[in-house]
C-alpha cells in the first residue's frame, strides 16, 4: 500500500450535493471539491456497484459528478480522501459549522446502530473535529482495549494429536495401527481451553485493517500495543461471511459493545486489496435513514407511556387485487416511519431529510415541500388511519425553517403537520400540532 499511495493528494472535505469535479477552476469549498482524474474515475466506477434507486453520485456533465443524499467517508485507491458531511444550512459552513456538522453525523451514526454513548470526556470532545473513519477507529479502539483488559472469551476445543505422552484420552482404534517405528508415540484426543474463537479472528481481522488505514499517531498507537497483545490470534480468512457465527450468548454480553464498530470496519472500512493493488474504500451512509434512526430514538423518551411507537410498521398495502384464477392478493405495501399507538390512538410520523423554507409560501413553490411526499402521507392517512386523524411530516429545524408550518388539511377527517426537528436539542419544535398529538407529553 505504501507504493501505490506514496504521492498521496490532498484530502478534501464537502457535504451532501457538493459537486467533485476534475475542473482546477473551481475554489475548494464545501460545495466544490476538486479531484484528480483518477480519483474521479474510480468514483464513476464505484457508482456503477450501486442499484440504480440507490446511487451515491450523479453524473453533471463529463468531468464533474454530484454527490446525492449521503454522508461518510472515501478513499480512492490513489489515497486521495474525500469527507462528505450532512447538510444542515443552504449557506456555506464556517468551520465552527463544520465540527458541529461532524458532530450531529457522529451522534446519528450512534444511534443508526443502536450504540449507547458513553460519558462524554476530553477524548471524545476531540473526536468530534476528527475525519469519520478516523473517530470509528478511535470508538473501536476504545472498546477493544476495554474488552481485552476484562479478557477475552475462551472455550474448548478438541485437539487430535500424536505425541510422546498420554494427554486426555487415548484413541484406541488409531493406537491399535501403529507401526512398530512409532511404538512409542501415542495417539491421543483431548481439549484444550484458549482464545480460537471466531469472535477473537474477527476482532484480529478488523484491528489489522486499522492498522493499514489510521493516520491519527494516537489511534496507531493504541492499535500497534493492541496488535501485540494479541499476537497469538490469527486474522480471520473471511470476516465478513463468518459475522454469522458471532455468538450472543450471556458469556458474551460484554462484545456486543465491540461487534457494531467491528462491523462497521470489517464490511464498510474494508481496503480490499486485489493482487496487491489497493482498491478504495467507500464508507457511505443515506442521510434519510440516519435522520429517520435519530428521530426516532429522540422522540420515543417524550410518548406517554400508554403509547407504543413501531418503527416502519408494515401493516398495510395500498391495493387488494385478485389475478385471474388466484387469490385476492395485497399490493404495493406502506411503511411509514413512525406509528403511534394506544387502545384509543392512533398517528402517523414520517421523517423527511429536506430543507424547508417559510419564506417560499407560495403556490408555485410551496416552501419547497414536495407533491410525492404529500401523495405518500395521503396513501398512510387512509389505510393505517382510515381517513380519520393526525399525520406529521418531519424535517430537520434550520434558519429558513424554525417554526411548524399551519396545517394542511386532506379533508375536514384528516390533517397533516409539517413541524421542524430541532436537531441540538433532539426535540420537536413546539406550536399548534401539539394539541392535535396527544401522544406526546
Amino acid at each position: 500500500m505504501s507504493e501505490n499511495l506514496s504521492n498521496v493528494p490532498a484530502g478534501i472535505k464537502v457535504r451532501e450535493y457538493a459537486t467533485l469535479t476534475t475542473d482546477n477552476s473551481f475554489s475548494q469549498s464545501m460545495d466544490y471539491g476538486v479531484v484528480t482524474p483518477e480519483t474521479f474515475g474510480w468514483l464513476a466506477k464505484l457508482n456503477q456497484q450501486w442499484r440504480s434507486s440507490t446511487k451515491p453520485f450523479s453524473f453533471a456533465n463529463a468531468n464533474s459528478i454530484s454527490v446525492n443524499s449521503y454522508v461518510g467517508f472515501l478513499q480512492s485507491p490513489t489515497g486521495q480522501t474525500i469527507e462528505v458531511l450532512p447538510k444542515t444550512r443552504r449557506t456555506s459552513p464556517c468551520e465552527e459549522d463544520v465540527v458541529k456538522d461532524r458532530h450531529l453525523l457522529q451522534n446519528m451514526l450512534k444511534e443508526a446502530l443502536n450504540i449507547k454513548p458513553r460519558e462524554t470526556d476530553m477524548a471524545s470532545l476531540k473526536c468530534m473535529n476528527t475525519p469519520l473513519h478516523e473517530w470509528i477507529i478511535t470508538q473501536f479502539l476504545i472498546e477493544l482495549t476495554s474488552l481485552v483488559r476484562r479478557g477475552l472469551c475462551c472455550d474448548y476445543h478438541r485437539v487430535e494429536e500424536e505425541t510422546r505422552f498420554i494427554r486426555g484420552q487415548l484413541d484406541i482404534a488409531k493406537q491399535s495401527r501403529q507401526t512398530p517405528d512409532k511404538a512409542g508415540w501415542f495417539n491421543v484426543r483431548h481439549d484444550v481451553f484458549n482464545s480460537n474463537r471466531v469472535e477473537n479472528h474477527i476482532l484480529k481481522s478488523a484491528l489489522d485493517i486499522v492498522l493499514v488505514l489510521s493516520k491519527s499517531s494516537e489511534n496507531w498507537r493504541l492499535a500497534n500495543a493492541l496488535s501485540h497483545q494479541l499476537i497469538e490470534l490469527e486474522p480471520s480468512s473471511n470476516p465478513v461471511q463468518e459475522f454469522v457465527f458471532w455468538q450472543h450468548g450471556k458469556l458474551m454480553q460484554y462484545y456486543s459493545a465491540v461487534k457494531p464498530w467491528c462491523e462497521l470496519i470489517i464490511k464498510k472500512m474494508n481496503p480490499n486489496f486485489q493482487a496487491g493493488d489497493f482498491q478504495g474504500i467507500a464508507l457511505l451512509f443515506p442521510m434519510e435513514r440516519l435522520f429517520e434512526s435519530y428521530v426516532e430514538s429522540s422522540l420515543r423518551p417524550s410518548l406517554a407511556a400508554d403509547m407504543l411507537l413501531s418503527p416502519q410498521p408494515q401493516y398495510c398495502h395500498m391495493v387488494k387485487h385478485r389475478p385471474e384464477g388466484a387469490r385476492k392478493q395485497e399490493w404495493f405495501q406502506l411503511k411509514p416511519d413512525l406509528f403511534v399507538t394506544s387502545e384509543s390512538y392512533k398517528a402517523v410520523l414520517d421523517a423527511k431529510w429536506k430543507l424547508l423554507d417559510v419564506s417560499k409560501d407560495n403556490g408555485k413553490d410551496k416552501y419547497n415541500l414536495s407533491q410525492a411526499d404529500f401523495y405518500q402521507m395521503f396513501a398512510y392517512g387512509h389505510t393505517y388511519l382510515e381517513g380519520h386523524g393526525e399525520i406529521m411530516l418531519i424535517y430537520p429545524s434550520y434558519a429558513s425553517f424554525s417554526s411548524p408550518l399551519p396545517k394542511f388539511e386532506f379533508d375536514e377527517n384528516l390533517t397533516l403537520w409539517a413541524v421542524p426537528f430541532d436537531l441540538e436539542k433532539r426535540e420537536l419544535v413546539k406550536g399548534e400540532w401539539e394539541s392535535a398529538f396527544p401522544c406526546f407529553l
